[in-house]
């Protein structure tokens, strides 16, 4: 089997797996308990969040626990925009975002919210000059993710930071769903950001949200006070213990497998540009390492998904939260590609764990099979 979906959703670490086993084994009490038992489990959910921390560089304080990047993206947005709208109803982001963002921000531009979403290049960027543009003085939020989902583009993170630096609002919120790991980014001028545990090897039903102590939120799920009153519900210790460990771990392949999952990267989009009717909608220069989108002439997606399928070879048609409804790519729409390539785009996503043979299997079954799509077709 080649696996090629992981922005998908990735392969647990095996470690990660025996970390939850051994918590939700033998640490299955409610960490809310007044009794020892459920202080031990206390006590194990608390390290995580210095062992998170630790890892980002951040206060403890900062790392608020949840089920995963949808639901951080949702608090961190929500959270801000309900928090903050006596001081401003705009909010700035870009036509690229994940469906977590972009149907939060038209849920808030039902309440009143007034959106403006930036456009992107051909390469899929936003355009500083259009941040700029943009920016109002009741700008209270710019959510703007890191890496895109679709075509692995980055956004320019670090220069939004500098621009907004000076100013007390809008808040920066950064999805990292997909850049955790695999692409360097610096917190400091950042407010929130979103992390999500099965993109990085740990298991569904995790996540983070890192918020500085300076940022107040509205809370989203109410209920027993849990994550200092911002996310309710018996927490998920085992998962997240699992997740302190799939973080640390996935740290340790990024500094030392990153040039080759970027080699890995380059030989795939060589390969691709060299067949006949292949558009390849990845920019290098631009993008993340683990994240190729392509095309095929006349050709849907999900046609070369089955067929690549029937080879043991799993990739998917761009984003897999929206790939069952067939529906035309918004990202690459915005980047002006086609209509039929954008119903037809196919998203490579690579692991560490991706090796060059499997990227020349993948390749050699590819031709294959454009080849004998190509005959039937004639």
């Amino acid at each position: 089997m080649i696996y090629f979906d992981n922005s998908a959703t990735t392969k647990p670490y095996a470690a990660a797996l025996e970390t939850y086993t051994k918590v939700a084994t033998h640490y299955f009490a409610n960490p809310s308990s007044l009794h020892k038992f459920g202080q031990k489990v206390r006590d194990l959910h608390e390290e995580a969040r210095k062992q998170v921390a630790a890892l980002m560089s951040v206060r403890s304080e900062d790392i608020v626990f949840t089920s995963g990047g949808t639901e951080s993206n949702n608090l961190a947005i929500k959270g801000i925009a309900r928090a903050y709208q006596n001081r401003g109803k705009h909010i700035l982001t870009s036509k690229i975002e994940h469906p977590s963002v972009s149907n939060v921000m038209k849920e808030l531009e039902e309440e009143g919210f007034q959106v403006t979403y930036l456009p992107v290049t051909k390469s899929g960027q936003v355009r500083m000059e259009d941040v700029k543009e943009a920016l109002r003085e009741d700008t209270i939020l710019i959510s703007i993710m890191h890496v895109n989902n679709e075509v692995g583009s980055i956004q320019p993170i670090a220069e939004i930071g500098e621009l907004l630096k000076e100013r007390e609002l809008p808040f920066f919120h950064v999805d990292n769903v997909q850049g955790f790991a695999k692409k360097e980014l610096v917190l400091s001028q950042i407010d929130a950001m979103s992390i999500s545990g099965h993109k990085l090897h740990g298991l569904r039903g995790t996540g983070i949200l890192y918020k500085k102590s300076t940022v107040k939120l509205h809370p989203e799920i109410l209920g027993g006070g849990q994550e200092f009153g911002l996310r309710s519900g018996t927490e998920n210790t085992a998962g997240i213990v699992a997740l302190a460990k799939a973080m640390r771990l996935s740290l340790e392949d990024f500094e030392k497998k990153s040039s080759e999952l970027t080699a890995l990267r380059d030989y795939l989009l060589e390969q691709l540009e060299k067949l006949d009717g292949v558009t390849v909608h990845t920019d290098a220069l631009h993008s993340a390492p683990h994240i190729i989108c392509f095309s095929a002439k006349n050709h849907r997606g999900e046609v070369l998904v089955h067929a690549l399928e029937e080879k043991e070879v799993f990739v998917s048609t761009t984003s897999a939260c929206s790939s069952r409804a067939k529906l035309e790519s918004s990202t690459l729409h915005a980047m002006g590609v086609p209509g039929n390539q954008a119903t037809g785009a196919i998203r490579v996503s690579l692991s560490y764990d991706n090796t060059k043979a499997e990227a020349e299997q993948f390749i050699y079954f590819l031709k294959e099979i454009l080849q004998k799509i190509n005959e039937v077709v004639k």
